[in-house]
């Protein structure tokens, strides 16, 4: 499901707010001429939030889907672990990276990561990035569970960095993606300008988005998220964002000198 259906008909096809039902209708036709990638868009965020992260020069994606964030983490050095569960997409990203020996790629579970086992060091990671996958993770082992390992795999000092998807629930919700609504035909001219843009297609399958990625409506809403993340992770940054995500970032604390 789109994002733009999301906001349409909502998760699991209640729909949302009047309003922003009749704004993503009218923008829809424009957007599929100028479509562009959510996700793709906080790479230069993800990025620049690792910056400042410490431990073995190792990162993990948790949901690499065909590895595009991936090799913008490769770009910058350092060894980059993704990692995938659906088989099509641990296989595209395998033949993508099968040259690059400073890549590994595996189909497995992000709960069945443990420091020591080949993918991640003994000493933890320096980073751990997870975009449009979280709530995927919290499907199946809850939120509090999903941020604990996250804590649990990295290295003192390490950053958990997450760019997510939530259910709407509250008016700050739905301003937020009203606004998105609105400017997004205006960025997907930004977009074009750069190249950046491609013609939507018909996914291939149930489940499954443009590009083959398994896609899921979450169950949580920003304010779980918020909650839980203060719970497990003192000290983590939750905001709301444009483009229909929020963002969690999080330093694992460092070791005393």
């Amino acid at each position: 499901m789109t994002a733009f259906q999301q906001i349409v008909r909502g998760p699991g096809r209640k729909p949302h707010h009047v309003v922003v039902r009749q704004l993503a209708r009218g923008f829809d036709a424009v957007n599929a001429h100028v479509w562009w990638s959510h996700n793709d868009h906080f790479h230069g965020w993800v990025l620049r939030r690792l910056r400042a992260a410490r431990g073995p020069a190792v990162v993990v994606d948790v949901g690499c889907g065909a590895g595009t964030l991936v090799a913008a983490l490769r770009a910058r050095g350092g060894r980059v672990v993704g990692i995938d569960p659906d088989d099509l997409m641990a296989r595209t990203a395998a033949e993508r990276f099968a040259a690059d020996d400073g890549v590994t790629i595996a189909r497995t579970s992000y709960f069945d990561l443990a420091r020591g086992d080949g993918l991640v060091p003994a000493a933890g990671v320096r980073g751990l990035t997870m975009i449009a996958s979280f709530h995927h993770l919290a499907h199946e082992r809850g939120l509090e569970a999903t941020l604990e390992h996250a804590r649990a795999l990295l290295a003192p000092g390490g950053r958990l960095v997450v760019v997510g998807l939530a259910r709407p629930s509250v008016t700050a919700d739905y301003v937020v993606d009203m606004v998105s609504v609105v400017l997004n035909p205006l960025m997907g001219l930004v977009k074009r300008a750069q190249g950046l843009t491609f013609r939507r297609a018909a996914p291939a399958e149930a489940g499954r988005n443009e590009a083959g990625m398994p896609v899921r409506d979450p169950d949580e809403t920003y304010t779980d998220v918020a909650q839980a993340a203060a719970r497990v992770l003192p000290g983590a940054r939750v905001r709301r964002r444009l483009w229909f995500r929020y963002s969690l970032e999080w330093t694992a604390e460092r070791s005393a000198a």
